[in-house]
């Protein structure tokens, strides 16, 4: 399972290093697994600044920047709230790219309309719109997480491939 990480988290750090850009991340259900894989990447110091972990609400709006009306409107598993993570993340680092990933992994947590499962996704780039995504993914805890950690990285990739 993390040997493919590892492997999209050196494609990731290939691919920034290329292009002269850093990375920093904002992670809420992932617990910094993202920025644990990335700096498992010998070199990575060369293109990843910091990890935010922002596991609560409180963090959210303390370290970066996310509105209480945001959270309340939307609920913390939302994309509006997963784009100001990664807007936020861009204005608190020296990163060019930012990840920003909030979800619900399980086992509890969920509801209706947001099931266990349920992921919401956002890059950000200087210059550039914020890109959201949400997914739902299926099995334990675990599975969420690394499911949606594969996710953030190939977000990355995806931003970097797509034209200004």
């Amino acid at each position: 399972m993390e040997s493919g990480l590892k492997l999209l988290a050196r494609g990731v750090g290939e691919t920034l290093l290329r292009r002269k850009l850093v990375l920093a991340t904002a992670e809420s259900c992932t617990g910094g697994w993202v920025a644990q894989v990335i700096t498992a990447v010998p070199g990575s110091s060369q293109w990843f600044d910091r990890g935010f972990v922002t596991y609560s609400n409180a963090a959210k709006r303390e370290m970066l920047g996310v509105r209480s009306e945001t959270l309340e409107r939307f609920g913390a598993v939302s994309e509006e709230v997963a784009r100001e993570m990664a807007e936020g993340a861009l204005d608190r680092s020296h990163a060019q790219i930012t990840l920003a990933i909030s979800g619900i992994a399980g086992p509890g947590g969920g509801t209706e309309q947001k099931p266990v499962g349920t992921v919401c996704f956002a890059w950000a780039a200087a210059g550039r719109l914020v890109t959201a995504h949400t997914a739902h993914y299926i099995g334990d805890r675990t599975a969420v997480r690394w499911q949606a950690a594969t996710q953030a990285l190939q977000g990355v990739l995806d931003l970097l491939e797509r034209p200004n």
